[in-house]
């Protein structure tokens, strides 16, 4: 049976919650805690560091950091625009991405001082099939691009080996959303001569063995299409990391495997920005509120709110309130901010109930909560050694830590 580990993507050493969260689930008996360079832009990397500063030696030794390179965002970013990496491939505007050994170098540097530790248990590719996207988008033939892609990855590899000898690192490993793709699909990233790259690797450095140990990807009870690349890495001898436990994606639809509650504040605040807005100074904010409350229950899935708050209900938010005194400005940001927060449980509650009819066959005989259900499968599957979680409060590491019980 799998275990539990501690998904660090949207955790920040800013947030007292996300630094006790963290605590609670070491205290619970969480040995794997998972995270990234580009998480929360280093901060998840920090706010580990805080954490186990409520720890003695003995308990810190047994807890393993699994970090990742590979993403050029935020500081990243502005520091490639001063002195630019090397061998970079620019996905998107704000999303550029590398594995050259300059810059895991200078990743796993970074990494370090924000962990406070002189060695990391686990370091990973993050996502080096960025370099197979952009190839093809420029019309590269995709055998060439994967036989650039895994030059690429080996020449990282012999570098990764290279600090495995130096003491900076135990060990490698690649995470990989392509390593769940069906294998005709383009984006498909081939897994099966990795295990033989990293033994080249581990020859050329002088080392006895190679130390790759790792990969991550995702796995869901919907996406399935990954349990292969999961038992291909047992029968190599790998660990497997699964992600997005509760993030599924079928076809071009996307669910969240979780269980919300029908928001018992919702129509007061709802009544109350109503009846605050309703002149002809805010006519624009009170159209669009009940716009809001008209279409509460027809977004696909609480991410699809998400996107669409900032980039729509914001900026017209804002342009609602322009020409607004300051008083009146400061009083009824309040009215929005707390419809805004009891609306967002509204939408999650309502994308609940559309999740349930729409995966009825495929949650079965399940009868728990769709977060337990879907977790569960994945506890079940021989080939899944750790589970990553995000668990941001409190209540959440009790609730998942239940369910190993």
């Amino acid at each position: 049976m799998s275990n539990f580990a501690f998904g660090t993507y949207r955790i920040t050493d800013n947030n007292p919650e996300h630094i006790q969260a963290l605590v609670e689930a070491i205290e619970a008996g969480v040995r794997v805690i998972d995270t990234s360079t580009n998480y929360m832009n280093g901060s998840a990397e920090k706010a580990i560091a805080k954490a186990l500063r409520h720890f003695d030696d003995d308990i810190r030794a047994e807890i393993e950091i699994v970090s990742k390179f590979g993403y050029i965002q935020g500081s990243n970013m502005a520091s490639h625009k001063e002195e630019p990496f090397e061998d970079v491939v620019e996905y998107s505007e704000s999303c550029f991405h590398s594995i050259s050994k300059s810059f895991m170098l200078h990743q796993l540097e970074q990494s370090l001082l924000r962990l406070e530790l002189t060695q990391i248990d686990c370091y990973l590719l993050h996502n080096p099939e960025y370099y197979i996207f952009n190839a093809l988008n420029k019309g590269m033939q995709r055998d060439e691009a994967l036989d650039n892609m895994f030059d690429r990855i080996f020449d990282v590899f012999v570098a990764l080996e290279e600090q495995v000898s130096n003491g900076t690192i135990k060990s490698y490993g690649i995470s990989s959303n392509s390593f769940s793709k069906e294998h005709n699909d383009s984006e498909f990233l081939p897994y099966e001569d990795l295990v033989t790259l990293a033994d080249k690797a581990a020859e050329i450095t002088g080392n006895e063995k190679h130390s790759f140990t790792t990969i991550q990807l995702p796995i869901n009870m919907l996406e399935t299409e990954g349990l292969k690349c999961a038992m291909w890495a047992k029968k190599n001898g790998l660990r497997v990391l699964v992600n997005r436990p509760l993030n599924a994606q079928d076809g071009e639809l996307m669910y969240r495997l979780a269980d919300y509650d029908e928001s018992r504040e919702y129509y007061n605040h709802l009544n109350e920005l109503l009846n605050i807005s309703d002149n002809d100074e805010l006519r624009s904010l009170y159209n669009l509120v009940e716009q809001l409350d008209d279409n509460k229950h027809k977004y696909g899935w609480i991410g699809d709110y998400d996107s669409f708050l900032y980039s729509q209900i914001i900026p017209h938010i804002q342009k609602s309130l322009e020409g607004i005194d300051a008083q009146n400005f400061e009083t009824l940001f309040t009215y929005i901010d707390m419809f805004l927060k009891e609306y967002r449980k509204m939408v999650s509650y309502e994308c609940t109930k559309s999740t349930k009819i729409q995966l009825k066959e495929k949650l079965g005989t399940c009868s728990a909560s769709l977060q337990e259900c879907a977790l569960k499968f994945l506890l079940e599957c021989e080939s899944i050694d750790y589970i990553l979680v995000g668990m941001r409060k409190s209540s959440y590491v009790h609730d998942i830590m239940a369910l190993k019980e």
